[in-house]
Parts: C-alpha cells; sequence; structure tokens
C-alpha cells in the first residue's frame, strides 16, 4: 500500500488466543476505517486466518501465540510449545519497530487492557514507547460490548488506572440500549468520560443466499465447538429431514472433521469455512451457534431464528450474558453448554422452528461505520 500524504495514519494491535472473534471483529471495523480514507496497519499476534484481515489495510504478522487450552492458562506458540522470555522479547521488540516504521495519528489496541492481559509483556512497553513519543498519538482501545466478569481482585483497579495513564478514548462497539460498560464493568463510572459507543460492529447487509440450507450451525473457531456440532449431527440424524449445513470453524482437528463428515447422512453437508456464512443465514429457518459477538451480529444482520449455546468453558461468562439478553428480547432461543447432548439438541432445534423467535429488532449493527466517523471527530 502507498500512504497518502495527509490521510491519518491507524496502527491497529489485534491478539486472537483462541477463537478468531476478535480478528473478524476487528477486521470489520479496520475495512471501514480504510474505506474511509485511513490509513491503516493492522498488527495481528494469533495463527493465520484465511481472509483476514483482508484488503485494502497493511498487515504486520507477529510470530503467532495462542492459548494452552480453553481456559487460557499459558501462551504456546505455533507448535504447541510454551514461550519463553527470549520469545517475549522478539515479539516485543517486532512491535515497537512496527509501531516506529507507522508513525501513526491513532493507535488502537483491541481489548486492552480490559482483557489480552497475557500479552502485556509487549504492550506495557508500547504504551510506554507512545507516552515518550512526540508527537503523542491518540491512543484507543477497542472493546466489545460485554466484557468477561473478574474473578481476580485487583484486576478492575488495574485496568482503571491504565485507561486513565494511557488511554484517551475508550471504543465499546455496542448498543447502549442493549448493553452498556457499567453493566460487565464495574468501575466504569471512574472511567465513564472516556466511553464512546459505536454500535455493534456487524458485517453489511447480505445478499440474498443462493444456496438454502433449512438448519445453519456454526462452531466459529472451531477450537471448542466440537461438541457443539456432534449434538448437531446428532439431532440431525434423529430429525431426518430438511437440508442442513454444518460449519465447523476452521481450527477443528482434522481427525474430528474426518469423523463427523463420515457420518453425516446425505441431507447434511458438513464444511469447515463459507466464505458465504452471512448470506447463507438469510435464506436459513434456523440459525445454531455459539453466543460469541460477530456470530450474533450476522444473525441479527440476517434476520434468522437462532438457537444459541453460550460458551462457558474456563468459567466464561461473556456469551451467557448476551444470550440471555437476546432470550429477554424475544430474539433468540438459549441452550445451556452443561446439558448439551444429541436429544436435547434435537428438542431446541424442533421448539425453535415450531415457535419461531423475533425477527424484528433496533438495535444499532453500523459500529464499523460509526468507529471510523468518531475517529474522524476526534482528530
Amino acid at each position: 500500500m502507498t500512504t497518502i500524504p495527509g490521510q491519518p495514519r491507524v496502527f491497529f494491535y489485534v491478539q486472537h488466543l483462541l477463537g478468531i472473534g476478535h480478528l473478524a471483529r476487528a477486521s470489520r471495523i479496520a475495512a471501514a476505517l480504510s474505506d474511509d480514507g485511513f490509513d491503516v496497519t493492522v498488527i495481528t499476534g494469533g495463527s493465520p486466518v484465511k481472509g483476514f484481515p483482508g484488503p485494502g489495510v497493511r498487515h504486520i504478522a507477529l510470530p503467532a501465540i495462542m492459548a494452552g487450552d480453553a481456559g487460557f492458562s499459558g501462551l504456546t506458540d505455533a507448535h504447541g510449545q510454551p514461550i519463553d522470555e527470549a520469545f517475549k522479547d522478539r515479539r516485543r521488540d517486532l512491535l515497537l519497530a512496527a509501531f516506529q516504521e507507522c508513525r501513526p495519528d491513532i493507535v488502537l489496541l483491541e481489548a486492552f487492557p480490559f482483557g489480552r492481559r497475557q500479552v502485556r509483556f509487549e504492550l506495557l512497553p508500547l504504551l510506554d514507547t507512545i507516552a515518550a513519543t512526540t508527537p503523542k498519538p491518540l491512543v484507543m482501545t477497542s472493546l466489545r460490548d460485554i466484557l468477561q466478569e473478574r474473578a481476580k481482585p485487583g484486576r478492575d483497579e488495574e485496568t482503571v488506572a491504565l485507561i486513565k495513564q494511557h488511554f484517551d478514548r475508550i471504543l465499546v462497539h455496542g448498543d447502549p440500549g442493549f448493553a452498556r460498560l457499567e453493566d460487565t464493568f464495574p468501575l466504569a463510572s471512574e472511567i465513564i468520560d472516556k466511553v464512546s459507543y459505536t454500535g455493534l460492529v456487524a458485517a453489511p447487509v447480505p445478499q440474498q443466499a443462493v444456496e438454502q440450507f433449512d438448519v445453519v450451525v456454526s462452531a466459529g473457531g472451531g477450537a471448542v465447538g466440537i461438541d457443539l456440532i456432534r449434538a448437531s449431527l446428532g439431532a440431525a440424524i434423529a430429525i431426518g429431514k430438511g437440508r442442513w449445513c454444518l460449519i465447523t470453524g476452521p481450527n477443528l482437528p482434522q481427525a474430528d472433521f474426518d469423523a463427523l463428515a463420515a457420518e453425516a447422512p446425505v441431507h447434511v453437508d458438513i464444511v469447515r469455512f463459507r466464505s458465504d456464512f452471512a448470506s447463507l443465514l438469510t435464506g436459513a429457518r434456523l440459525s445454531v451457534s455459539q453466543a460469541g459477538y460477530n456470530t450474533v451480529c450476522d444473525v441479527l444482520q440476517a434476520g434468522c431464528q437462532s438457537l444459541l449455546i453460550p460458551f462457558t468453558a474456563g468459567g466464561e461468562t461473556e456469551q451467557t450474558t448476551r444470550a440471555t439478553r437476546l432470550e429477554k428480547l424475544g430474539l433468540a432461543q438459549v441452550l445451556t453448554e452443561d446439558a448439551l447432548s444429541a436429544q436435547s439438541m434435537q428438542q431446541a432445534i424442533e421448539r425453535a422452528l415450531a415457535h419461531p423467535a423475533e425477527r424484528i429488532h433496533g438495535l444499532d449493527l453500523n459500529g464499523a461505520r460509526h468507529t471510523a466517523a468518531i475517529l474522524r471527530a476526534l482528530l
């Protein structure tokens, strides 16, 4: 890419550790910024995902790290080996060099300091470097609307201290009528003057589906969705009718994928990825998925019925909070992960198809475009 003189430069850091939701949301925002005339550099630190962060932006990939397990206990490299101090130092140096080369007007840090504490070994040095830079760029955190509940004392206080010291703005990518920062961050009142709500970051309205499925099942990146896919396949076999598409995600182990594909009957398609996923939802009678931010945005944008199975491993609370709120609004039905089986999935799917959820909502889904407008105004 060629930088245009006078074009504001954005340095956007995103680290995905388990799924691909953080990367997908950041990529949608980066695309909107690029379309609005920003010169965008996206720095990623997770395993490569085809199609992300997408065209129109400069991409710098740090040596990949990922969560050691679903509970985020420890970090590993791309080969599954625990990372050491030398690895961390190399990543830090590469990140600082990328910042110095970019010379941005705005730095966006996805989730940090509200999340991604695992990579503070490189983000704290970056913040210190930014503080010593003249002219100093604006620093903002790019934050989803619902946060994980804190289990350890002192974490929220540490977050507030970092926000007050280093950050100019908190971009909350949500509709305040659906969820506000103070709903899941107890100390929000101390930093409320820095908060801007962008609306939910959904993809553009998709084209109508070329291929029609009655039920579309998706497991996000696939790293933790095997139980959902297995239960859905069991339900599809038991129900025995309709056309089903089961999207396992790119990170599902090959042996698991092969076993599922061998068991699938003729009315069930099992694939790793569909680039037209959002479009498929427009023609589906029902979407079955976890309750991740991006998938829920896709479902709301498409206007299809939704059955949500919130991810709860490792004490995760964010998806349960989102799913419960959508259920109260009549926008989804919920099956808990601890009750998940082929039989319970069959019953939930039959119930959802027999009693459609409300499809009309007034939630703001234009968060990517609004983010660009907010940055323009701040500059």
